[in-house]
């Protein structure tokens, strides 16, 4: 990757004030709310895809799952789920945003006056998607296991407590964590994320284009390149984690998850369920990091004129 050679470093990055480590948390919590509001509804369907086969007959593509999920269970179903996401991305994207700025400014510190390298933009990312994997799983498994009820008849759980609850009695404490190895391996793809970001955002700002627009662009693009790459991981992540609580297990590892949708489905199984997300992540993620940056600039600005956050 290359480096921005004859750049200045930063200035946000090297302010090392609590109001500045703080700040990439609470824009984290702003771009969380607005992932929640613009993307839940594509996500819902991937879930369904991906947690299903074309031989189980139950959906024949996406746009299929779309519209009998809003014929069969109402509109509202297409949010099914967001309670947990609307409490625990707030938080998700605050821990991973979060680390991410910090952890860019300890990179600055390491670099003194050179710009940060589109790589360790990247190593930033990939610090933030690790660290947050570990509230990222339990969040996530909830809200995939009430995501694929789909009646009355396949209803297991009463909503995300009751679901905490059967998890906890069937698992232990731990079992909220099952799934924390691919979601590590899922969220590990955040570095193609920002890394990608960094390239885009620094060439469209040499454009007439304005810094929103620069936000937007360059995140939705940066979400397709995202999830290109992310997609099995997340994938094999979902199946592993919504499977039913019996003893043995169908899958007792995620790597007999992969072996087994390889040997049914090849490698296009993989990808079931891919169109969702692929509609999903400019719009989403163009949102969410436009918002992150946003609310970045906003405290900046607050601090400048004295302002308390």
């Amino acid at each position: 990757m290359p480096k921005n050679d004859g750049a200045l470093a930063n200035p946000e990055l090297t302010d090392q004030s609590l109001q500045n480590r703080v700040r990439g948390f609470a824009a984290g919590m702003a771009s969380g709310l607005t992932k929640l509001a613009v993307g839940h509804p594509f996500d819902t369907v991937k879930i369904r895809m991906q947690t299903t086969s074309s031989a189980d007959g139950r959906f024949k593509g996406p746009l299929d799952c779309f519209l009998k999920t809003i014929r069969q269970e109402g509109p509202r179903a297409l949010y099914k789920g967001a309670t947990p996401p609307l409490v625990g991305w707030m938080f998700m994207d605050s821990i991973m945003l979060g680390t991410m700025h910090n952890a860019r400014m300890i990179q600055q510190q390491l670099n003194g006056d050179r710009p940060l390298s589109t790589f360790q933009y990247g190593l930033a990312g990939l610090a933030g998607g690790i660290t947050v994997s570990f509230v990222a799983t339990p969040v996530e498994q909830i809200k995939a296991r009430l995501q694929v009820q789909y009646d009355a008849k396949s209803k297991t759980y009463n909503g995300p407590i009751d679901c905490i609850r059967q998890v906890v009695r069937n698992n232990g404490i731990f079992g909220l964590w099952q799934g924390l190895t691919p979601t590590m391996l899922f969220r590990s793809w955040f570095f193609v994320f920002w890394c990608t970001y960094q390239e885009l955002s620094t060439k469209l700002k040499q454009t007439s284009l304005s810094d929103g627009s620069v936000s937007f662009i360059a995140g939705g693009l940066s979400a397709t390149a995202f999830w290109i790459g992310a997609f099995p991981s997340d994938m094999v992540k979902n199946r592993y984690m919504t499977q039913p609580d019996v003893s043995p297990k169908k899958f007792p590892t995620p790597t007999s998850v992969a072996r087994y949708v390889y040997q049914t489905q090849g490698l296009k199984g993989f990808y079931r369920g891919f169109m969702p997300s692929f509609l999903r992540a400019f719009p989403t993620n163009a949102s969410a990091v436009f918002m992150f940056e946003f609310v970045m600039k906003l405290l900046s600005t607050s601090k400048a004129n004295n302002e308390p956050l």
